[in-house]
């Protein structure tokens, strides 16, 4: 049987960022027989994170609470509690909080090996 990795949300490390923070559960750093990348990720009321893109990923993004605007190229998504978006590999992307509380967020990435490249706005 392949060796099972379990982490725990409250005890892993917390990457803070000025819009707000990430917390990775499972990457090759994590496991190196990882196949995925999965973290949770919120962002501050009226806070945005830096515009970028996954060259080698797409990545599924889940609210868990809260709301914002999901920007994909120049379209626009609004999205609440509940829902799901899928951004394609190398679509350059970023999302506003709209709400007055923290979005929280489930991420996941097809490759343990998640990389991101960074775009000005």
């Amino acid at each position: 049987m392949n060796q099972v990795t379990i982490t725990d949300v409250n005890e892993v490390e917390t990457q803070e960022f000025p819009w707000g923070a990430i917390k990775w559960l499972c990457n090759e750093k994590i496991d190196k027989e990882a196949e995925q990348t999965l973290g949770i990720v919120y962002i501050n009321p009226g806070q945005v994170n830096d515009m970028h893109s996954h060259p080698n990923c797409e990545e599924l993004l889940y609210v868990i609470s809260g709301e914002c605007d999901h920007r994909l190229g120049d379209e626009v998504y609004p999205l609440k509690a509940g829902m799901m978006i899928r951004i394609p590999r190398n679509v350059k992307h970023n999302a506003v909080n709209t709400g007055w509380a923290p979005v929280m967020m489930l991420i996941s990435y097809s490759s343990a090996d998640r990389q991101t490249t960074f775009h000005e706005e």
